[in-house]
């Protein structure tokens, strides 16, 4: 079995189901197949792909099914197909040689699959679908077109009380969404991020959830989990302002705030995307 590129910068999912006995439960639960333990799944990862500074996919093949499968926090984006589009033909790109591409043999690929976990705050129905036809610009009626493109993407809502029938069958996914849980109910309690994060990783190894990795990876977690939710802060008052051109301010901004927090100079570099030397300019500043 292929098991998740050290390379690859984790976020707290990703360290959690980034190796096959844990991603096939995963798979199996939100897909509704019953992949045995042993199937071979060979993980193919890219990096910094669909969101800047976020590495919160697990893209993998498994029975010749290519799956993107992302934990998303942030408000569900009608952009998801078009960044998935982009990110599939990447990870085609690496999968296809290129002088197979124009050969006369019918070259096979994986069949694609595209699944969003989202666990943000905000209301979201158990199951949506988006489409990448969507996002076509409209043309008359009359037109007639000699072939065209689609992508769907199945969004489901992971939080508690969401999806009980997924969540019954996969006992790490259940714990991993009592967590998150846990954690924005010590942050509504008036914790900091940081403190909420901390005191709920205690909460759940005494209530014995998601115990071994947390004792393994608690000091780990804390940072990731730190650098992603201030990220996801990050974008929702960039689209609540309406000021994506004001991105790169942001960035320094959260950079900023990540070191306030001692968070270490490599986590800030895989949040923000900025280079040592601009983080080590910030931190003299």
């Amino acid at each position: 079995m292929a098991v998740l590129n050290k390379e690859h910068k984790s976020s707290t999912f990703t360290k959690l189901f980034g190796e096959p006995d844990k991603l096939i439960p995963l798979y199996n639960a939100v897909s509704g197949n019953n992949y045995p333990l042993d199937t071979h799944v060979e993980i193919k990862m890219l990096d910094n792909v669909l969101f800047k500074g976020r590495y919160n996919d697990l893209s993998f093949v498994i029975d010749n099914h290519l799956v993107c499968l992302i934990e998303h926090q942030s408000t569900i984006s009608q952009n998801l197909p078009l960044r998935l589009a982009v990110y599939w033909a990447k990870l085609i790109d690496i999968l296809v040689s290129s002088d197979n591409v124009y050969s006369s043999r019918l070259v096979k690929i994986p069949h694609p699959e595209f699944i969003v976990l989202y666990n943000g705050e905000q209301e979201f129905p158990d199951e949506h679908i988006l489409r990448l036809s969507d996002a076509f610009e409209k043309i008359p009626e009359t037109t007639k077109l000699c072939g065209s493109l689609e992508l769907t993407v199945k969004v489901l809502n992971i939080n508690k009380g969401h999806n009980e029938n997924i969540l019954k069958r996969d006992t790490t996914l259940d714990e991993y969404a009592i967590f998150i849980e846990t954690i924005r109910s010590n942050r509504n309690s008036g914790m900091s991020l940081e403190e909420a994060i901390v005191e709920a990783i205690k909460q759940c190894v005494n209530k014995k959830i998601l115990e071994k990795f947390l004792r393994e990876h608690g000091a780990e977690v804390v940072g990731m989990l730190v650098t992603e939710w201030d990220w996801d802060a990050y974008v929702r008052v960039q689209r609540n302002e309406g000021r994506l051109e004001g991105r790169e301010e942001g960035i320094f901004s959260v950079a900023c705030n990540l070191l306030t927090k001692n968070i270490s100079i490599d986590i800030i570099r895989e949040a923000t995307g900025l280079s040592i030397k601009e983080i080590e300019s910030l931190q003299k500043a």
